[in-house]
């Protein structure tokens, strides 16, 4: 990833709307959410987190697919996983030693047929 779409993806996460966004769009997995139900969740009206979707588009940080009348949004993982390791391929060039080590690891999700985790889908 070149440093000037790192500044690029930094700037559009660097706002709380756009942030919630995102990190909800990253627990929903490839599958996404409809923009409406984005809104929703958030609690936002839909001309804001459109305008706030579209700064990550740009950003290359979500894509969109339309089905029927509805927008989907979902988190681009390769370019989230590009910018950790744009973020930390110089990680303990130093040894610093467990100071890089994350405080907590992604974990393996069980997914149902539905595309959302059990977790979610007892909710």
């Amino acid at each position: 990833m070149k440093p000037k779409d790192v500044v690029t993806a930094l700037a559009a996460l660097a706002q709380d709307t756009r942030l919630a966004a995102y990190r909800l769009l990253v627990q929903q997995g490839p599958t996404g959410l409809a923009a409406g139900e984005i809104a929703d969740q958030l609690g936002i009206a839909p001309a804001t987190l459109s305008f706030h979707l579209k700064e990550l588009a740009h950003a290359g940080l979500v894509s969109s697919r339309q089905e029927g009348r509805f927008v989907f949004y979902a988190a681009s993982f390769d370019a989230m996983n590009e910018l950790v390791a744009f973020l930390t391929e110089n990680c303990c060039a130093a040894d610093c030693g467990p100071a890089c080590t994350p405080v907590v690891a992604c974990k393996p999700v069980k997914m149902m047929r539905s595309g959302r985790s059990a977790k979610k889908s007892e909710a």
